[in-house]
């Protein structure tokens, strides 16, 4: 069966074809497809994920299909695995929640429902971080800004990944988890273009530093690619870049990391000639890098059907450059290297390694290849066109015994591609005899016990042009050795010193146990090694340094841990909190446990083991609550204790603070919340133009002005993740002595006009002559409905200069007259015919004035009257002068 997909800017279908594409058929999809996944096993089962994030199936190779799921996260769905989940149409999803919060969730392929739902992973999850891989299943969570890695091992419940407790981690990639081990990359807090490789025992929980140090490539995308080498054929056996100071440098290890070495750099180079390299000074380098484009060649290669054979690019010298690039062969799995061009070429494996396919890396024409069939010692050179190709890519046929590549390119630079099949059948014409082989001894610089085993290979003799065939076996021989001290790695919470043993780090107890160790169970007591996974030795000193399995003793609780299911210590009312309580030490089973919710709430439990699913509480009322939680069993006793801020959602702010303020004097600013109780909050206060503010706990704060005229205060509430603000405009004046009163009017007054004048007037049948300048008086206008105001009388200081008792006295004098108009009604106006406003006095009180008034807002107006008379002056002056 042949699909194509269409150009989805022209139509999204896809063309379907049975008869390996002599006929098609069409079929109009109603969704764009980014990606396709098809099932291992199930050839017309496929997933689709769609430019929208939505994921579809067919299970009918694409004529029909379904929407799974929305918001699902790119390239995080997986099928099951045989073997391991229980039905084969599962699949393994990552799904968007919220911003920053993504969900592992399973279900089947024709029915996902949310009743049929599965949630292996219970809480949230950060997004792109579901890795499903082999048997095992990691996932991330971010707790206090630090990530948090889980895995769950054969589908079983997750554990925490256990790194050295030194260890702080800021990213990891899980490189492989093939054979019942995790081999991981971590890049720790005090790493930028490094990380430092990990490896697990089988669960994949507890691991230990295998290399440290190894380069990584960014890609144009972005991905990171780790200079990590998996050679195909040979179990164990690993290549690796290293940044040592500022230089870079290649190790090999043939035990999954548990020893490594430097490369010997050939002999001689390609054309004969002497090459002087002496270890550890001087060694071969070798790049990295391979290809996801299936059309590009990486710079390494090997097959799996050829064991023992790696073709790489690299340099010779002290580390590894990018200038002076050669192209390097090994035949014995990396003991002796060859080099066999001066410059970079793509090689291709033919017939299960039987024969090598070389072309020159070069942004020039070419009309030649190279074929080797002795394993680069010796090249034939050979025309593939007749016309010079710009070559684009390379492509093998699928499978190892293949003998047909594709080799595309244009012939000019505005040319179509064109395509040219190579056939080397004709080259080779039979199948290989038994006498055309030969055999080759896996080793290690002499060592043939490699992963604990002896294995004996068979190879083509290099005179041989014959096709091996599908079926040929690869290992002739293979048996077990006696297991020494190099078949073990150091354990976790063990590390390796100078004389070669493994010895407790500082952070480990080597006498503490698992917290699921329960009396009557047995636990492994490590001997501080642990054998490295699929090493296949026996006997020998194998019992040695095997973990011993010992009886789990009776003891007390100790390490007694309480925490919140989402590692967080704020909560808001009305919702639940999932708290989780631990051991570290301890009967699990035989303890029980009293969560006391700080809040009157208690609950008890009769063992630990019972509440693994944590327990549950919602909190009706803000506050501080401690959380306490206390183990006991007839031994002894332990407990822990957690501080949960707990919190409402905010209504409004308002700011209350005086209209008026005297230069270099206090002030009170006052924040008022709605709700009145939402917890702990935080107060930013932003005064005049500074540019950094002030924070404080408390509601109110003090300041003083040190500068005349209009000033802004801003105030800001933060309560989680909400944040609320209100602003006041405060009018500085420089003279400390004044009077207040406040007016209201009899109607409801809108708006009215003010105009200046002398005052030339009878209160009480007292003539009375005066004025008020320009800048003495300052009114500020109330928010609110009846309409009222505040004025201010500041002392005259052209009048009252250097005498502060004259001040004080014609302030008083001023003060008493207006009061006394306003309150016998001599202050009235006409408003429009019929209708009279009167204006008097509310109260008087010391300037400045603290604005008391409930309900207050950011849009009250404050009017500084420098120019004309404002206020309740003006309409006296203008009342009576009419």
């Amino acid at each position: 069966q042949i699909m194509l997909l269409t150009d989805p800017e022209i139509e999204s279908s896809l063309l379907i074809s049975t008869d390996e594409g002599a006929t098609y058929q069409k079929y109009r999809l109603n969704f764009y497809i980014l990606s396709l996944l098809f099932h291992p096993k199930q050839e017309d089962w496929i997933l689709a994920y769609s430019h929208d994030l939505k994921l579809y199936s067919s299970v009918e190779f694409g004529r029909r299909w379904q929407l799974i799921h929305e918001r699902v996260a790119p390239n995080r769905f997986y099928w099951s695995v045989l073997g391991l989940d229980k039905e084969s149409d599962l699949i393994h999803l990552e799904t968007s929640v919220a911003e920053g919060r993504a969900q592992y969730i399973t279900c089947k392929l024709q029915n996902c429902t949310e009743a049929n739902k599965g949630r292996p992973f219970p809480g949230y999850i950060d997004p792109n971080s579901l890795v499903v891989q082999d048997e095992y299943v990691f996932v991330q969570v971010t707790t206090g800004g630090r990530p948090v890695y889980y895995v769950s091992y054969r589908r079983a419940g997750f554990a925490q990944m256990k790194l050295p407790k030194y260890t702080l981690p800021k990213d990891m990639h899980v490189i492989s988890a093939d054979e019942n081990r995790v081999v991981a990359a971590v890049q720790e807090w005090n790493q930028n273009n490094t990380y430092n490789l990990y490896v697990s025992e089988a669960r994949g929980v507890f691991f230990t530093l295998a290399l440290e140090n190894m380069v990584i490539s960014r890609e144009a995308e972005g991905n990171i690619m780790i200079d990590l080498y998996e050679v195909a054929g040979i179990n164990g056996m690993f290549l690796a870049n290293k940044q040592l100071g500022k230089q870079v440098k290649t190790y090999i290890t043939y035990n999954k990391g548990r020893d490594w070495r430097l490369l010997q750099a050939p002999v001689t180079d390609a054309r004969g000639n002497d090459i002087s390299c002496l270890l550890p000074y001087c060694s071969l380098h070798l790049h990295l890098q391979v290809s996801d484009n299936p059309y590009a060649s990486g710079n390494i290669a090997s097959k799996e059907s050829a064991p023992g054979i790696i073709v790489a690019s690299g340099s010779i010298g002290s580390e590894l450059s990018l200038s002076n690039v050669s192209m390097f062969i090994t035949s014995d799995a990396g003991n002796t290297w060859r080099q066999i061009f001066q410059e970079e070429y793509s090689v291709l494996y033919l017939d299960q390694g039987g024969a090598l396919v070389a072309i020159k890396h070069t942004p020039l024409p070419i009309r030649h290849l190279w074929l080797s069939f002795d394993e680069g010692r010796v090249w034939n050179k050979y025309s593939f066109t007749s016309v010079p190709l710009f070559v684009d890519g390379v492509l093998g046929e699928p499978g190892d015994e293949t003998l047909i590549m594709t080799i595309f390119g244009h012939v000019s630079h505005r040319s179509e591609w064109q395509l040219v099949k190579i056939d080397f059948r004709s080259i080779f014409n039979r199948r290989c005899t038994e006498e055309e082989y030969q055999t080759w001894h896996l080793h290690n610089q002499g060592d043939p016990c490699i992963m604990g085993m002896k294995r004996i290979y068979r190879k083509l003799k290099p005179t041989a042009r014959c096709v091996m065939g599908r079926d040929t076996p690869f290992t002739m021989m293979s048996e077990p050795c006696l297991c020494t001290e190099a078949d073990f790695e150091c354990d976790y919470g063990y590390e390796r010193h100078g004389d070669g043993k493994c010895l407790p780090a500082f952070w480990f107890n080597p006498s503490s146990m698992s917290r699921s160790c329960s009396t009557g169970n047995s636990f492994l007591n490590s001997t501080g090694y642990r054998k490295v996974v699929s090493n296949n030795c026996t006997a020998g000193v194998k019992e040695i340094y095997t973990a011993r399995k010992q009886l789990c003793p009776h003891r007390a609780p100790r390490g007694l841990h309480v925490v919140t299911s989402n590692g967080t210590l704020t909560a808001t009312t009305g919702n639940n909190v999932t708290f989780l309580v631990f051991l570290e030490e301890g009967d699990s089973s035989r303890t029980s446990i009293t969560l006391d919710f700080g809040d009157g709430n208690a609950v008890s439990y009769s063992n630990l083991s019972s509440i693994e699913d944590g327990i549950k509480h919602v909190y009706k009322h803000v506050g501080i609550f401690k959380v306490t939680a206390i183990g006991e069993n007839s031994l002894g006793s332990d407990s822990a204790v957690l501080y949960l801020h707990v919190t409402c959602h905010l209504d409004r702010i308002h700011l209350s603070a005086p209209f008026v303020a005297v230069k270099n004097k206090e002030i009170n600013l006052t924040a008022v919340l709605w709700p009145n109780q939402v917890g702990t909050v935080t107060y930013i206060w932003w005064f005049e133009n500074n540019t950094e503010p002030v924070i404080t706990l408390e509601a109110s704060i003090s300041f003083t002005f040190m500068r005349e005229g209009i000033n802004t205060v801003t105030v800001q509430v933060s309560a989680r993740n909400e944040i609320l603000q209100d602003k006041k405009t405060i009018a500085v004046h420089g003279r400390t002595s004044a009077r207040s009163s406040r007016i209201h009017w009899s109607k409801y007054v809108l708006f009215w006009m003010l105009k200046p004048s002398n005052c030339n007037c009878t209160i009480d049948n007292e003539k009375y002559i005066f004025s008020i300048a320009e800048e003495q008086l300052l009114v500020t206008v109330l928010p609110g409905l009846p309409t009222a105001a505040e004025f201010f009388l500041l002392p005259d200081k052209e009048l009252t200069e250097g005498r502060a008792e004259r001040n004080t006295a014609h302030l008083d004098q001023l003060s008493e007259i207006l009061l006394r108009a306003l309150n016998q009604n001599i202050v009235q106006f006409t408003l429009r015919a019929g209708v009279h406003v009167s204006v008097y006095a509310a109260h008087l009180s010391a300037a400045p004035l603290v604005d008391t008034a409930e309900g207050h807002s950011g849009s009250a107006m404050l009017m500084l009257l420098s120019v004309v008379f404002v206020g309740l002056a003006v309409f006296i002056i203008y009342k009576f002068k009419r």
